[in-house]
């Protein structure tokens, strides 16, 4: 390609609300244009780079048996409500009516289209494990559209679905699924960590996402630093640090905090340890009364692990200011167990204290030397908190150490939750009735390149992995226009490199050979070679690498066997 016939449009500044390097590079590169919040222009370079990776997507989905559909984006909304989700999905399904009054959605996901499809179908368990996936845009109506691609309304997704006569079959096709996954992600060059993970709305059974390790991530990954122990924050499990509660040394005592109310101001007055004191959050139950969740002062509550007990009302809601002081006689910030006759779910953690600081139920004061089956009642115990550093992994191997990822692809074993609602049933081999058994698959097909560049960028630009880059090479010639020479060696470099399958760029834009240079790297092409008179004239050209950064001088009669074995080599 020449770039003078291709559409290029870059620049230097990045527009202010930019917050991310990705969504600033992407813009500065002109892959994408800002059309409304959250939604984007693929501009021809970044759609080629889309279209790159869904190539390799498609190779691996398609390795392991997996067809190719697509599915229609707008929905009806009977399908949604027949699974349930019509209402439970919220706010980001975009809802919309047609001219006849009925209502559709356009859609975020596709297990009800899948299973309303194989449900008119498939009818034996002959006709199973059926594999199917999509590449296709999608829409969630993000309350707060930010970071470019990586937290878009409209966006490519690709989409796999499974289906299965027994759950034997469906962990066979997942852990498929889990192989295609991590080969695609490195193929692509990216730097990632499989993890355990919640299943979310979602739903089902066991679930694993891929983050792609970077420091802006908006995930949190818990690993161990001695096994393979991996899982997303709001999934791992926190051990308890001990065995077994000390004994209490203390009497309970009450303490004017006038000021104080967290459990940072109550430490620091009182000069004891933040560990020692307990937090009190008030849930609304099941039965509409306030249930008392109890964590550490140096604690953070998992909200995910909360929204999963059983006292609690689903979706997990806070207790108004007025529940709280019906129930507890006080202001939040001076709650606490001591006199309160409700449900207690202690954290693990907050069950083996003794001797603890807690809120006295009563405004301006605070318990010390609070003690559980003394001053108040023993509390159901649940893993409630978010791991630390340093923590015990589950596995028991090591100690638990944290990084950031982006989330760009997530693997479910649904099991029967949609077949059940949807009635996707088979019969079996003794001509019985059964639910299917499903796995659903998806891979943030644009959100990949914003993870990528997150990961892959230095102060001059994007630094793109080969399979994932624009352009294998740019060739760069000073002054192409006005030397004949150069340009005669620019073209016959070109032709010859395009004869030998690389993926190249002519860049003979009539601009000096400093501009010419800086584009290249701001686009993050791997290798550039660069072509001017006076290295001609020594029957030389320059290449440079541009992960390492490293410029070689190489003999003219070299460089196409040079750097088609370099972009080869790469490839594999």
């Amino acid at each position: 390609m020449r770039a003078s016939k291709y559409y290029i449009a870059t620049a230097k500044e990045a527009p202010s609300e930019a917050e991310l390097i990705s969504h600033q590079l992407m813009l500065r590169a002109g892959m994408i244009k800002r059309l409304s919040s959250g939604i984007y222009t693929w501009m021809p370079l970044g759609l080629k780079i889309v279209r790159k990776v869904e190539r390799i997507v498609r190779e691996e989905m398609n390795a392991i048996g997996a067809l190719e559909m697509l599915m229609p984006a707008v929905q009806p909304a009977e399908i949604w409500q027949e699974s349930g989700r019509w209402e439970f999905y919220g706010k980001e399904l975009l809802r919309m009516k047609d001219r006849h009054d009925r209502d559709f959605c356009l859609g975020p996901t596709h297990e009800e289209v899948v299973a309303d499809t194989i449900r008119k179908d498939i009818k034996s368990y002959k006709q199973l494990p059926l594999s199917v996936y999509q590449i296709q845009t999608k829409f969630r109506d993000e309350v707060r559209p930010r970071f470019g691609v990586m937290r878009s309304r409209e966006f490519v997704m690709k989409d796999a679905y499974s289906f299965h006569s027994n759950f034997d079959s469906l962990l066979s096709t997942y852990n498929d699924m889990y192989d295609a996954y991590c080969n695609i992600f490195n193929r692509l060059g990216l730097k990632f960590r499989p993890v355990a993970a919640d299943t979310g709305s979602i739903g089902g059974t066991g679930s694993h996402e891929f983050q792609v390790l970077a420091d802006s991530g908006e995930d949190i990954v818990v690993y161990s630093d001695e096994s393979d122990y991996a899982a997303n924050i709001e999934l791992a499990e926190c051990l308890p640090s001990r065995d077994s509660r000390p004994e209490a040394k203390l009497q309970l005592q009450k303490v004017a905090t006038p000021t104080q109310k967290t459990c940072e101001e109550v430490s620091a007055m009182l000069g004891t340890d933040l560990a020692n004191s307990v937090k009190s959050l008030v849930f609304e139950g099941v039965d509409g009364n306030p249930v008392l969740l109890l964590i550490r002062g140096n604690d953070s509550l998992n909200e995910i692990k909360a929204s999963k007990l059983k006292e609690l009302k689903e979706p997990l809601t806070f207790s108004s200011h007025e529940a709280i002081k019906n129930g507890f006689n006080c202001q939040p910030g001076f709650i606490g167990p001591v006199g309160f006759n409700g449900i207690v779910i202690a954290d693990r953690e907050v069950a083996l204290l003794a001797d603890f600081v807690c809120g006295a139920n009563e405004d301006s004061f605070h318990f010390t030397g609070v003690n559980f089956g003394v001053d108040c009642v023993e509390p159901i115990v649940a893993d409630l908190r978010n791991v630390q550093e340093g923590d015990k992994t589950p596995d028991g191997k090591g100690t638990i150490k944290l990084c950031r990822g982006i989330e760009v692809g997530h693997v479910f074993q649904l099991r029967t939750k949609y077949s059940q609602a949807m009635n996707v049933t088979y019969l079996d081999q003794n001509g019985k009735t059964q639910y299917m058994e499903m796995g659903c698959y998806g891979i943030g097909v644009t959100r990949i390149l914003g993870a990528c560049i997150e990961q892959n960028n230095d102060e001059n630009g994007i630094v793109f992995p080969l399979n994932m880059a624009p352009f294998e090479v740019v060739i760069t010639p000073a002054n192409y226009a006005k030397s004949e020479i150069t340009r005669l060696e620019a073209d016959n470099l070109y032709n010859h490199l395009k004869a030998n399958g690389l993926d190249v760029l002519l860049d003979d834009r009539n601009e000096r050979i400093g501009f010419l240079l800086a584009d290249s790297e701001l686009l993050g092409i791997p290798y550039r070679i660069v072509i001017g008179e006076k290295t001609l004239a020594n029957g030389n050209i320059e290449l440079f690498n541009r992960k390492t950064r490293e410029t070689k001088i190489i003999e003219l009669d070299l460089i196409v066997a040079e750097i088609t074995k370099l972009v080869n080599d790469a490839r594999n």
